[in-house]
């Protein structure tokens, strides 16, 4: 039995520019024997049998791009897909657009969870490549469900169908629905700019969501704006104020919202603003300090305005918690076999609701580079474009077999779960510790 190599995270957070001539650096260099190289064989040799499947099913989602909750093509093509290849389906899980697909192979043992993203922005569809990670999803459970048979492992599978990851934190709506429960590890990825043939270990950043309503009183703008209340100004001066507050925090951190309203008209004040304001810091407990210092900012400008102001604390996301004996196990194969490892680039400053996951059960999350223009990064059409090209493609079902092979030493090493569960243990420790 071979013992897997140990990188040790280095926390980056700088993007990767396709003009960058940096190289991703392992933390530790070279990688050892892969375990069961006979059984990454096989997840090899399925991942090829449904290239051109899994092809025209990423290129059917990324036409049909839907926004969060509104997934209905993509739930329908998806659980079509896993009754096809021999699972069973629960469709409309939990949540209208959300979808569980099963396999079970003999009796007893232990319990892998896989996550398919489907869900695209509005206006520039899948500028954060989730018709990839749909399809790295669904290639995982069939192969490693192709494995459990071939070497008659007795087993189960639990892939999620999970929507609304951009601004509606599904993940964390099927977590309170005890969707999770049962899981040993879950399992996912994330496409990013980097270099070619990288993967990357990185975490993300933890999320508070803020809603902000300035109530104020209606005038006519030039016959007596005395008569008035501006929740119009209350709103701009909330983001000025942040804006002011941005050089004082740490350059990890991240504020940034926009600010809208109804019926509004130049000669008439606006009674009514509201406010959407993200704030993000490396890690869940850095970034309550943070939202501690921006909360200030809504009140000061009510209090200068004469305005009412409503704050509600909308569902936020957590960092990941990227588990080591996991993401040592897939850098191990990425090295071995694919290309390289890094632990900066992928989505280190991005947030995703699979972070809560993370906080809950042993968990891997990791990036894989896609060919990106300059200035094309994920949320951009540039992006959108990448996501579907044939490199993207390839990249993801690379990094695809290294999480299926992970998946399958999490369901029949005892030593290596164990390790998983150390590890996990200890990183929950780790963040309690955190101030």
């Amino acid at each position: 039995m071979s013992t897997c190599c140990h990188f040790t995270p280095v926390k980056g957070g700088r993007v990767w520019s396709p003009d960058d001539k940096a190289q991703p650096t392992p933390a530790a260099p070279g990688a050892t024997d892969i375990y069961r190289p006979d059984i990454l064989e096989n997840i090899e040799e399925t991942i090829k049998s449904l290239d051109s499947e899994l092809r025209e099913l990423s290129l059917n989602i990324h036409g049909h791009p839907e926004i969060k909750f509104e997934e209905h093509h993509a739930h329908d093509v998806l659980t079509a897909f896993m009754e096809k290849h021999g699972f069973a389906v629960t469709k409309h899980y939990h949540l209208d657009t959300a979808w569980l697909a099963t396999f079970s192979h003999g009796t007893g043992g232990r319990t892998i969870g896989i996550n398919s993203e489907m869900d695209a922005l509005p206006g520039i569809g899948h500028a954060c490549g989730h018709n990839l990670i749909a399809i790295s999803g669904v290639g995982v459970a069939i192969a490693i469900k192709e494995a459990l048979k071939k070497f008659s492992i007795s087993a189960k599978i639990v892939l999620l169908g999970t929507p609304a990851e951009e601004g509606g934190s599904g993940k964390i709506m099927l977590l309170k629905a005890n969707a999770y429960k049962g899981m040993d590890a879950c399992l996912m990825c994330h496409p990013a700019p980097g270099p070619i043939g990288s993967v990357s270990l990185s975490s993300c950043l933890a999320l508070e969501r803020f809603i902000v309503e300035y109530t104020g009183h209606t005038a006519h703008a030039a016959l007596s704006p005395w008569e008035g209340k501006n929740a119009l100004d209350a709103a701009v001066l909330g983001y000025n104020n942040i804006s002011a507050l941005r050089q004082q925090i740490r350059p990890t951190h991240r504020v940034h919202g926009i600010f809208e309203g109804k019926d509004w008209a130049p000669n008439i004040i606006p009674d009514f603003a509201r406010m959407i304001c993200y704030v993000r810091a490396p890690t869940r407990a850095e970034l309550q300090g943070t939202v501690k210092r921006v909360l200030p900012c809504f009140h000061a400008a009510a209090l200068a305005t004469g305005c009412e102001v409503k704050i509600k604390i909308d569902t936020g996301t957590y960092d990941i918690r990227q588990n080591k004996a996991l993401g040592d196990e897939v850098a191990n194969i990425v090295l071995n076999k694919y290309g390289t490892i890094d632990y900066e680039w992928g989505i280190s400053s991005a947030s995703t609701d699979f972070g809560n996951v993370s906080y809950e059960l042993p968990s891997l999350h990791p990036g894989f580079a896609i060919p990106t223009i300059k200035d094309g990064g994920n949320h951009t059409p540039g992006f959108e474009k990448a996501a579907a090209t044939i490199e993207a493609h390839n990249a993801c079902l690379d990094v695809t077999k290294a999480l299926a092979a992970t998946g399958m030493r999490v369901l029949i090493d005892d030593e290596f779960m164990a390790r998983v569960k150390e590890t996990f243990e200890e990183d929950r420790e780790a963040r309690d510790n955190l101030v």
